[in-house]
């Protein structure tokens, strides 16, 4: 059965390590939407942190979506509009913000406007965070978040102080959240109704293509989800081996236009 819709993560799969698009991936994504294929990204990413790629993709026009926060919004991209959104309340990050503390790491909270940190030391995972998706810092008190709404929390700290803490989280967080390590120094943490697979089941659902109609493409744990659902789940090169083992293909690495080779090879062929 042909494929409908292919849904992309970024970091380490869309793009290459130096943040760019190469013109192969540009091109194929181009002909698999000129031949009706949906292409979304689906993304760890909040919203700001894709804008500019899904414009250089011309991904942004009528009868575009994208996944971002790991599944936790999917929007209408060329009008903004809300398909799905899970949020996280304030007793959560009362909790998740005491869990961080008592493991010692740093922790974020990220909304659709910014990422506010209750660390005066803001650690520079935030920072980098912030620089990676184009969001601005807050500091702010857990006292003054109770109005904010949050979709995603993240741990964030050196990858070995972020793996011992991660060993001692009480399986009740595990229970009640959707927790990914989305890089050796992220730990993200939302809704436990939140994954990138089931956005893309609600959004093939809403367009009318059945899930063996889908295809994902992905590296990293927090892809986990999406290839376990769709029908043909594809692993980057540079992939974890944990995620290799679920792909029924491997293409090449982000480096080497990897996206570009799985949508040609198995898509368009």
């Amino acid at each position: 059965m042909s494929i409908k819709l292919v849904a992309v993560d970024i970091d380490g799969t869309l793009i290459t390590d130096d943040r760019q698009i190469t013109s192969e991936v540009f091109e194929a994504i181009q002909d698999a939407k000129a031949a009706g294929v949906k292409v979304v990204i689906a993304t760890g990413r909040p919203i700001p942190g894709v804008q500019s790629l899904l414009s250089q993709l011309n991904l942004n026009q009528e009868g575009d979506y994208v996944i971002t926060f790991n599944g936790g919004l999917v929007q209408d991209a060329a009008t903004g509009q809300d398909i799905v959104k899970e949020t996280l309340t304030y007793v959560d990050y009362l909790d998740i913000e005491f869990l961080s503390r008592k493991l010692d790491v740093h922790m974020h909270a990220i909304t659709k406007e910014g990422i506010y940190t209750a660390n005066r030391n803001i650690g520079k995972y935030t920072v980098h965070e912030a620089t990676l998706v184009d969001m601005p810092i807050y500091y702010r008190t857990p006292e003054e978040m109770a109005d904010k709404e949050i979709v995603k929390i993240m741990m964030i700290d050196e990858p070995e102080i972020l793996d011992q803490a991660i060993a001692n989280i009480p399986q009740e967080f595990y229970d009640k959240y959707t927790i990914v390590k989305s890089k050796p120094f992220y730990l993200e943490i939302m809704d436990k109704k939140v994954s990138k697979g089931n956005a893309i089941i609600h959004l093939a659902d809403k367009l009318g293509i059945t899930m063996d109609e889908t295809m994902a493409i992905g590296d990293e744990e927090n892809d986990r989800a999406m290839l376990e659902v769709v029908g043909t789940p594809v692993v980057m090169e540079n992939g974890v081996p944990s995620v290799k083992a679920l792909a029924k293909h491997i293409t090449k690495s982000n480096n080497d236009s990897g996206v570009a080779h799985a949508i040609r090879e198995w898509v368009l062929d």
